[in-house]
């Protein structure tokens, strides 16, 4: 049987379970180790970098992961199927439930295709699905039964289910087996963190950045540049690892420095960033404003990778208001922001990928919240993305179509919207490395060239 819900926390000031507590400990301690061997292999760059613009039709791609188990019948609400009612209750009704209203009614979802709609929370992409740049993916996810946050990511990041002897992740697999976009370029991929995604582990030039604007050595700034050029001269007649690990951290804060991500002020954008200082800044914003930054500076960067928390809803989930809206509106306006900013025209393109480990069941709980579920749902944006579409095989949520008695069913593995991403959009034919052992469907989810 697979593992059901894990043991939840009880914790007056948490409605996360036990298990995604203690997950960003794990993973430290699993991965950061071998992140940090993975640096050791790259190969050694002078850090004097000489910054050109090198053409590239390939995109760079941001990955967000929503980690906790975002709901996707939330995310994205399937009002045309009554059964969705019947499990959840409309947030209108006399008896309280978590079901979004359909379209027209008190804080109603915005209308997509006659079937689908967006909540309150996300109601501003819309404007970025009418545009045809977003695509929503329903009914997706990994179709291996595990329902633990620690074994659900992992797969997915390392985009081969329930294989224990696979340790770097498919983003990172696709940087490592494709020449640069940029033959100057000093960092190739950054995961915004103190430690490297597992999707990124094994990609060449890759290193974590919890902040872009202050990646440098710590100390006095008066003497950071004599210190600088003390590191080089004593780790430039080591032996290796330790040679090009010095040169490669010093090239990477040369690059780092030219980005100017502590200052950056979006030159077109017509939607605000939530705010990045100050009560209440949402670090989330912060990273995706640090990204454009990143990207306008044009340093050879292909692959972003960033987190965002918060979706581990088993109470008080709050649909239309309270926690889960809330998380929501930050995602949809940070993402909306980053889209006007960088995404419509920023000299490269960009794809923007959203996922989450698993959904949560369909029928809500007693603390008006979900457990742990199944299917789920994927955003993709971007100007090279057929968008204005939500891409599905409905399995139906009525009795006899879900997934265990359950659950959302998974029709779409979400290894084949990766996959068309990676050979379309970053232009990588070597699909069997990227995802090794699958042999993805294509679904029209983007354009190639």
């Amino acid at each position: 049987m697979p593992e059901l819900d894990p043991i939840r926390d009880g914790a007056p000031d948490s409605n996360a379970c036990e298990e995604y507590n203690a997950l960003s400990r794990r993973r430290f301690m699993l991965w950061s180790g071998a992140a940090t061997a993975a640096a050791f292999t790259t190969p050694l760059w002078f850090p004097r970098v000489t910054f050109a613009r090198f053409p590239s039709s390939r995109d760079v791609i941001v990955s967000v992961f929503l980690r906790g188990a975002c709901d996707g019948l939330t995310m994205c609400v399937p009002y045309g199927d009554a059964a969705y009612y019947t499990a959840r209750p409309s947030a209108n009704a006399a008896t309280p439930g978590i079901g979004v209203p359909p379209p027209g009614s008190v804080n109603g979802c915005t209308d997509l295709n006659g079937f689908f709609g967006l909540p309150p929370g996300m109601a501003n992409l819309y404007p970025i699905y009418q545009a045809g740049h977003l695509a929503i993916v329903h009914a997706t996810g990994s179709t291996d039964p595990s329902r633990s946050h620690f074994d659900a990511q992992k797969f997915m990041e390392v985009g081969k289910p329930a294989d224990p002897n696979i340790f770097t992740g498919w983003l990172g697999r696709h940087i490592a087996s494709v020449n640069p976009a940029d033959p100057t370029a000093t960092v190739r991929a950054i995961g915004i963190g103190y430690q490297m995604p597992l999707t990124l582990a094994g990609s060449l030039k890759g290193v974590p950045v919890p902040d872009l604007s202050t990646y440098n050595i710590t100390g006095s700034s008066a003497t950071r540049t004599a210190r600088l050029g003390s590191i080089s001269s004593q780790y430039a007649t080591q032996l290796d690892p330790v040679k090009t690990a010095s040169a490669n951290t010093l090239a990477t804060i040369a690059a780092m420095s030219t980005v100017g991500a502590g200052s950056y002020v979006p030159p077109t954008t017509t939607f605000p960033y939530p705010p990045t200082s100050g009560t209440g800044r949402s670090t989330f914003a912060l990273a995706l404003k640090q990204t454009a930054a990143l990207i306008r500076a044009d340093i050879g960067v292909e692959a972003v990778a960033i987190d965002k928390s918060g979706w581990d809803t088993h109470s008080a989930q709050g649909v239309v208001a309270g926690t889960m809206h809330t998380n929501m509106l930050d995602l949809a306006n940070t993402l909306r922001a980053f889209y006007e900013d960088v995404a419509i025209d920023a000299g490269r393109n960009v794809t923007i990928v959203v996922m989450s480990e698993f959904g949560r069941r369909v029928a809500q709980n007693a603390s008006l919240g979900t457990d742990h579920g199944h299917g789920n749902v994927m955003l993709v944006i971007g100007r090279k993305i057929n968008g204005g579409q939500v891409v599905t095989q409905w399995p139906g949520l009525g009795a006899g179509q879900l997934y265990q008695n359950l659950d959302l069913n998974v029709t779409i593995d979400f290894r084949d919207i990766l996959a068309e991403i990676v050979n379309k959009r970053l232009e990588n034919g070597n699909l069997a490395n990227v995802f090794p052992g699958y042999t993805p469907t294509f679904r029209n989810i983007a354009v190639a060239g």
